[in-house]
C-alpha cells in the first residue's frame, strides 16, 4: 500500500491506496501555524486500522517551502558570489550578508584569477558575527569549473553549519538565476530539515520506518534525504500535485486546462496530449527568478472560502481569505456561502451561510438568492478569464512539455478538467457559460493526493565534454573523468544515462522502472584554432520522466 498527502492552504488531502482501490480517504484542516500536527494528524486517521508494515510508499507535498517565501519568513543567510569581469554580481544582491570577492572562472572552465583565501576567512568572520548559520556560494561559470566554489566552502566549513553551491543547482548557464536558487536553498534548508524530520521521526514511532519522499516542482520525487541537497526544489508541489492527478484522466491527442479550486486559490495548468507544459527556465516566486525545474501553473487568489465583499457599490470576491466559510464557522461571507443558500451544497449551517449572504444581497438591493447566483457567477467567470489570459502568454512564447519544444504550436484548450472540493458545482455552470466540455475527475476531492501518491521519481543530468582538455564533467553530480580525443556523442549519452539511473536510485526510483529516459538538449562544437581542429565540445542533457509509477492502474480506472 502507499500513502500520498497534499498540504493546501485550506486543507489536507490524504489517500491510503493498494494495487485495487483507494482504502481509505480524508481531508483534515490545515493549520499554517503548525503544518507538522497537521501532516501527523493525517497520517494517524490514515492508519488507524492498517498495518504500517504494509505501507512500501509515502509521498508528501506541501506549501511549507512556497509559504516561507510569500510570507518572507526565511532565515537570514549569508551569499559569497565571484563573477570577474563583465558583469556586476551586486545587481543580483539578495540580501544583507551578500559578499562580492575576488576570483573568476571563464566560459571554457579555466581559471583567470585565484581565489583570495584571506578575503574568504575574513568574509566569514563577518557573517558569523552577524550570527549567520548557512551560506550560499556562486561562481559564475562554476557548471564548468567548480573549483572556486569548492574552495571556498572547505574554508566556510570551519564556521557555519551548511554551505550551499551554486554548481549543485542546475547545469543551465544562468549566473543571475543561480544565485536567486542558492540563496532560496540555503534560506529554507533550516525550515524544510526540522519540519521533516519531525515528520519522520514521528512515523518511526508508529512503526512506519520506509522512506519519505517529496513531491517536486516538477511532478516528480525525491526521498528526504536527496532532497537536503536541493530542499528548494519543493516549493509549487502543491499545483504539481493537482497536475498529476489529472493526467490519467485528461483526452489523448487534445488540448486539456487542469483547474484544481481549492479554498484559497485556484491552480491552472494545460496538458498536451496529456503532457503537461514546462517552465523551461525556471519558476519565479516575488522577486526570485530561479532554476527549478517546475511545471507551468499559474495560482489566482479566488476559491472557495474567498472573501465576498461589496466595495464601492461593487462586488469584489478574493483574492483574500479570512477564514472558512460562515457555514462552516467563518467570519465572512464566501462562494462556499453562496452555493449553501443557492441550496446545491447540502453541507453546513444554512442559517450562517444565509446571513452572510444577505448582508451582501441588501447592499446590492438584491434578492439573497438572486446574489448567490451572481456570486458564483462572478467566480466562474474570474476564473476563466485568469485561465484565457494565461493561454494568450503561452501562445505569445514558444511553448514547452515535460518531454519536448513545440516549434510554432498554439494552446487550443477543447476539454477542462476540475478537481478539489467544489468542483462538481462549478462544471455544470462553467461548461454552460462557455461551451467548452467541462468534467470533474474521479475522486475529485483528493485527486491531488492520489496523484502525489502516484508520481514517479524524476531527475537530470546534465553532461560537459571538452576533448581538447580531455576531461567530461558533470559538476552538479561532483562527476569527473579524463577522456581520449576520439570520445563521441555516443559515449557521451552512455555516461549521462548511467548517472541519470544512479541519480534517480540515490533519490528514491525503484531499480525496475528506469526506462521512462530521455535526451532532452544534445549540442556540438568544433573547436578551431588558427583555423586547424584542436577538438571537440558536447553537451548533453537526459532525464527520467515526469509520469505515473506502474502497478495501479486499477486504482486510476
Amino acid at each position: 500500500m502507499i500513502i500520498g498527502i497534499d498540504v493546501g492552504g485550506t486543507h489536507t488531502d490524504a489517500v491510503l491506496l493498494d494495487s485495487l482501490r483507494i482504502v481509505k480517504k480524508i481531508k483534515v484542516p490545515t493549520d499554517s501555524e503548525d503544518l507538522f500536527n497537521t501532516v501527523l494528524n493525517g497520517f494517524t486517521q490514515l492508519l488507524e486500522r492498517a498495518d504500517p508494515k504494509d505501507i512500501q510508499r509515502v509521498v508528501l507535498s506541501t506549501t511549507l517551502t512556497t509559504n516561507a517565501i510569500v510570507q518572507k519568513s526565511m532565515t537570514p543567510v549569508g551569499m559569497v558570489v565571484s563573477s570577474g569581469p563583465g558583469i556586476d554580481p551586486m545587481a543580483y544582491k539578495t540580501g544583507e550578508h551578500y559578499y562580492c570577492v575576488t576570483g573568476s572562472i571563464n566560459h571554457r572552465g579555466r581559471e583567470k584569477a585565484p581565489v583570495n583565501e584571506m578575503e574568504i576567512e575574513d568574509t566569514a568572520k563577518k557573517m558569523k558575527k552577524a550570527g549567520i548559520e548557512y551560506v550560499g556560494v556562486v561562481s559564475k561559470f562554476c557548471v564548468r569549473n567548480p573549483s572556486h566554489e569548492i574552495l571556498i566552502k572547505r574554508i566556510l566549513n570551519r564556521h557555519f553549519k551548511k554551505v550551499f553551491l551554486g554548481h549543485h543547482v542546475s547545469g543551465n548557464l544562468n549566473f543571475p538565476r543561480r544565485i536567486a536558487t542558492t540563496h532560496l536553498n540555503a534560506s529554507v534548508f533550516s525550515l524544510h530539515k526540522s519540519f521533516f524530520e519531525a515528520v519522520k521521526d514521528s512515523l518511526e514511532e508508529k512503526g512506519l520506518t520506509v522512506p519519505i519522499q517529496i513531491l517536486k516542482a516538477d511532478g516528480g520525487t525525491m526521498t528526504l534525504e536527496s532532497s537536503m541537497a536541493f530542499p528548494g526544489q519543493t516549493i509549487l508541489s502543491g499545483p504539481a500535485a493537482s497536475i498529476m492527478g489529472a493526467i490519467p484522466h485528461a483526452p489523448e491527442n487534445q488540448d486539456a486546462i487542469v483547474l484544481d479550486i481549492g479554498g484559497t486559490t485556484t491552480d491552472i495548468a494545460f496538458l498536451v496530449n496529456k503532457v503537461p507544459l514546462l517552465e523551461p527556465v525556471g519558476i519565479r516566486r516575488g522577486r526570485y527568478k530561479s532554476l527549478i525545474r517546475s511545471l507551468r501553473t499559474d495560482s489566482e487568489g479566488i476559491g472557495g472560502d474567498s472573501l465576498v465583499q461589496v466595495v464601492d457599490g461593487e462586488l469584489k470576491i478574493g483574492p483574500h481569505r479570512e477564514g472558512p466559510a460562515m457555514a462552516f464557522g467563518g467570519p465572512s461571507p464566501t462562494p462556499t456561502d453562496a452555493l449553501v443558500v443557492l441550496g446545491w451544497m447540502k453541507e453546513g449551517d444554512s442559517e450562517n451561510a444565509q446571513k452572510g449572504i444577505h448582508s451582501i444581497a441588501s447592499k446590492l438591493g438584491m434578492s439573497d438568492t438572486d446574489t448567490a447566483d451572481l456570486i458564483f457567477n462572478r467566480c466562474c467567470s474570474i476564473i476563466l478569464k485568469k485561465t484565457f489570459e494565461m493561454v494568450d502568454r503561452l501562445n505569445s512564447k514558444p511553448v514547452y512539455t515535460v518531454h519536448e519544444f513545440l516549434e510554432g504550436y498554439k494552446i487550443s484548450p477543447r476539454k477542462i478538467l476540475l478537481l478539489g472540493g467544489p468542483a462538481p458545482y462549478f462544471a455544470k455552470r462553467i461548461q454552460e457559460m462557455y461551451h467548452i466540455d467541462t468534467d470533474v475527475v474521479p475522486e475529485w476531492s483528493v485527486a491531488n493526493a492520489i496523484g502525489a501518491a502516484l508520481a514517479r521519481t524524476t531527475c537530470e543530468v546534465s553532461l560537459n565534454a571538452d576533448t581538447e582538455q580531455g576531461i567530461v564533467t558533470a559538476h552538479e553530480e561532483d562527476f569527473a573523468e579524463p577522456i581520449s580525443k576520439s570520445f563521441s556523442q555516443e559515449d557521451l549519452l552512455d555516461t549521462a544515462y548511467t548517472l541519470l539511473k544512479e541519480k534517480a536510485v540515490f533519490s528514491g526510483a525503484d531499480a525496475n522502472d528506469l526506462d521512462e529516459t530521455e535526451v532532452i538538449e544534445m549540442q556540438s562544437f568544433n573547436i578551431v584554432r588558427n583555423f586547424s581542429p584542436k577538438g571537440k565540445i558536447f553537451r548533453a542533457k537526459v532525464q527520467l520522466k515526469p509520469g505515473l509509477i506502474k502497478g495501479f492502474e486499477r486504482v486510476l480506472q
